[in-house]
């Protein structure tokens, strides 16, 4: 109980002193872990904890293509908002269907999308790129173009 506690502190603490990239990189790697143990559990033929995951899973994605700024992001917001539809509808299909695969590809999006965020961020701390420009103009571009939706 202790740990739980002291675990619950430190995430709460973490979000408070993050930044607005940081907390993207965050929920990226919420995602990425929900749907990895969405994975073990679908394997594991739970359905209850499949759908639990996913469906946490599917919370966060619903955050990120919520707080998308179509005017400042542009192009790169479309996208994002395109491939944050196809993820939901993947991840959907994954949890009716039992579709391994499905949820596969979907981990694999968020991991190339979390890089390219972890970048974003390195650089606008090293000062090469303003934080307000760095969603709009520089963003997860690098793995965007190998993606059809």
């Amino acid at each position: 109980m202790k740990n739980q506690l002291a675990h619950q502190q430190y995430l709460t603490t973490q979000v408070a002193t993050a930044d607005r990239l940081q907390l993207v990189v965050m929920l990226y790697d919420g995602a990425i872990a929900f749907l990895g143990q969405a994975k073990e559990k679908m394997k594991a033929k739970d359905a209850a904890g499949k759908g639990l995951f996913i469906g946490r899973a599917l919370d966060i994605i619903a955050e990120l293509n919520a707080s998308l700024n179509f005017q400042a992001g542009g192009e790169v917001a479309r996208n994002l908002f395109h491939l944050y539809n196809f993820m939901t509808a993947h991840l959907t299909k994954a949890n009716i269907n039992w579709d391994l695969k499905a949820l596969e590809e979907v981990l694999t999006l968020l991991k190339q999308l979390r890089e390219s965020w972890v970048e974003v961020a390195r650089r606008a701390k090293r000062g090469e790129l303003m934080e307000d420009t760095a969603a709009s103009e520089l963003a997860p571009q690098a793995h965007l173009e190998s993606v059809r939706v």
